[in-house]
């Protein structure tokens, strides 16, 4: 069973950060790569949190067999210039994924991040927007060429984000803490301290 964290960082290579860095007002390059890991972490943690009720499985389940068949992978330079076939403007919605996936912790996700990254906030959460569909779209597509029920997708995000906490991912232990605690202070000083570390640089592999 793969690592949704590792296919996504997968997808996102020099070309399409750049394409990124410019969708969202010709941001900094590394901040975009940082802001972008802190967004995947953010939402595999958000639905693998949602995805651990029988009810919530179901849902997310019925969303992928619905709109998310993995197909927005195969054009993505069309996904983030906004350019995507009629019959995938739902999988292409990023909005509404973002309110089902976070909620009314979508605010304080954002500034979550944009303290991770040091882009404003309003790149961020235009940024964030961009991804959702991406996430939604990966996790639909090994759905489908894995057979995964709905036991098997919320198996799936426990594991991804499980291995990334393992591993070390400093910014998925944060993420899965802010889903957690609701974002309290202590997760947000925790932020603060890693801002200007070396690792956030290097977090894509890229300096």
């Amino acid at each position: 069973m793969g690592n949704l964290f590792d296919l996504l960082h997968g997808q996102m290579d020099e070309n399409i950060i750049d394409q990124l860095s410019s969708k969202i007002g010709g941001a900094d390059r590394a901040q975009t790569a940082t802001a972008a890991q802190g967004i995947v972490s953010t939402l595999l943690s958000g639905l693998a949190k949602n995805a651990s009720t029988p009810e919530g499985a179901a849902s997310l389940n019925n969303a992928l067999e619905r709109d998310h068949d993995g197909g927005l992978l195969s054009n993505l330079m069309g996904l983030i210039g906004g350019q995507v076939a009629p019959e995938q403007s739902r999988a292409a919605n990023g909005s509404g994924i973002l309110n089902h996936i976070l909620g009314d912790r979508q605010g304080g996700a954002i500034d979550m991040i944009s303290k991770m990254s040091g882009l404003d906030n309003g790149k961020t959460g235009d940024l964030m927007t961009t991804l959702a569909p991406m996430v939604m779209s990966m996790l639909g597509q090994q759905k489908r060429e894995q057979g995964l029920d709905v036991a098997g997708i919320a198996g799936l995000l426990t594991n991804s984000v499980g291995q990334q906490r393992d591993a070390g991912n400093p910014l998925m232990n944060i993420a899965t803490r802010f889903l957690d605690k609701d974002g309290d202070g202590s997760v947000m000083d925790d932020v603060a301290g890693m801002v200007g570390k070396s690792l956030l640089s290097n977090l894509f592999g890229r300096k």
